[in-house]
């Protein structure tokens, strides 16, 4: 019996091995059959173990690569945040007010976008992952995969001409978080046609409110351009109309004084006002152009202080804030002249 279980390899030939366990042997299945010269018992070595350890070995490597995709996911996503992409945009940063740097609202922003992209990201690929581990224990099982894979193909083909805006808006929705375009509480304006406070942004739709309260819901294929107004830092433009009589230097001094007061008394005014002159003359008015570096999203509250400060200041100095005036000639009918005045 020793004899027998400890026969040679070359026992069992090579066409009686193919027979047995077929054109690729199995492990345990030629062992099997080389040592003991039995069908029955290979056939159900090679089902019970070769099987068995090759789907378990399956399994247990998707487990594995799944939670390295995970880690990596999100060792990727936090690298755009910081890291190399910062010493890219050190130059960027360097002319940023130190107030923008590193705020709370925006590591918030950041980390929000980073857990929202990495639950999708990781569900993709834990999609994909098991996707291939299931059909390669379904080719282990014995089913053969060739017409299965052609019918998920043609369905594949379908359910993607069926659905192309819904991809375009995931697609668009994920490069939108991705590139950080837009996040909740920036105030954005899309194709100059819808304009509003970003209240939520989902990989399908971008959810705005407008300034009325109107709420509106764009598909993210939709977007084909965004002005975001409040990104790292905004602008308060005052365009200050002053009548031609006014003494121009005074007027900027007088600006200039108005502004600078203002920003020393708000934190929300970053840099120190800058008045860049005459922008225009109109034909009622002299258009002074005044600029205020602000927070993000801070300039509509800092222009209408602004623009309340300016008129008690030109009140007080005697400037006049013109209106639309327009000069209007009277012409009257000619009365008929006397007969007796045409003959002299």
């Amino acid at each position: 019996m020793f004899a027998a279980v400890s026969a040679p390899l070359a026992a069992v030939t090579d066409k009686r091995l193919e027979d047995v366990c077929g054109q690729d042997a199995g492990f345990f299945c030629r062992e099997v059959l080389n040592r003991t010269n039995d069908r029955s018992l290979a056939e159900l070595a090679d089902r019970l173990l070769g099987t068995t350890l090759t789907i378990v070995a399956i399994l247990v490597g998707a487990i594995v690569v799944n939670r390295l995709v995970k880690r990596s996911v999100r060792r990727g996503l936090r690298t755009l945040h910081s890291g190399a992409v910062r010493e890219r945009l050190g130059a960027i940063r360097r002319r940023t007010p130190n107030a923008l740097l590193e705020t709370e609202e925006i590591s918030l922003r950041a980390e929000q976008r980073i857990n929202a992209l990495t639950s999708v990201l990781r569900s993709i690929a834990s999609a994909v992952i098991f996707a291939i581990a299931g059909f390669l224990i379904l080719g282990e099982v014995g089913l053969n995969l060739a017409p299965l894979l052609a019918g998920a193909g043609i369905l594949g083909v379908a359910l993607g001409f069926g659905a192309q805006s819904l991809v375009k808006d995931f697609l668009s929705g994920l490069f939108i978080l991705v590139e950080d375009q837009f996040g909740v509480g920036d105030i954005v304006d899309l194709d100059q046609q819808t304009s509003g406070t970003v209240e939520a942004v989902s990989l399908r739709t971008t959810r705005l409110r407008a300034v009325d309260g109107t709420v509106w819901h764009v598909p993210n294929g939709e977007i084909r351009r965004v002005g975001n107004k409040s990104q790292h830092w905004s602008r308060a433009l005052l365009d200050v109309e002053v009548a031609y009589e006014t003494d121009i230097e005074h007027a900027k001094s007088v600006i200039k004084r108005v502004a600078d007061e203002l920003w020393q008394q708000r934190e929300d005014v970053l840099e120190e006002p800058e008045v860049w002159g005459v922008e225009q003359l109109g034909p009622n008015s002299i258009v002074i152009r005044l600029v205020v570096k602000t927070r993000p999203a801070d300039q509509y509250d800092v222009s209408r202080e602004l623009r309340q400060r300016l008129k008690e200041a030109f009140d007080a100095e005697g400037i006049e804030i013109p209106f639309a005036q327009q000069v209007v000639w009277h012409r009257g009918e000619r009365s008929p002249q006397p007969a007796g005045d045409d003959q002299a």
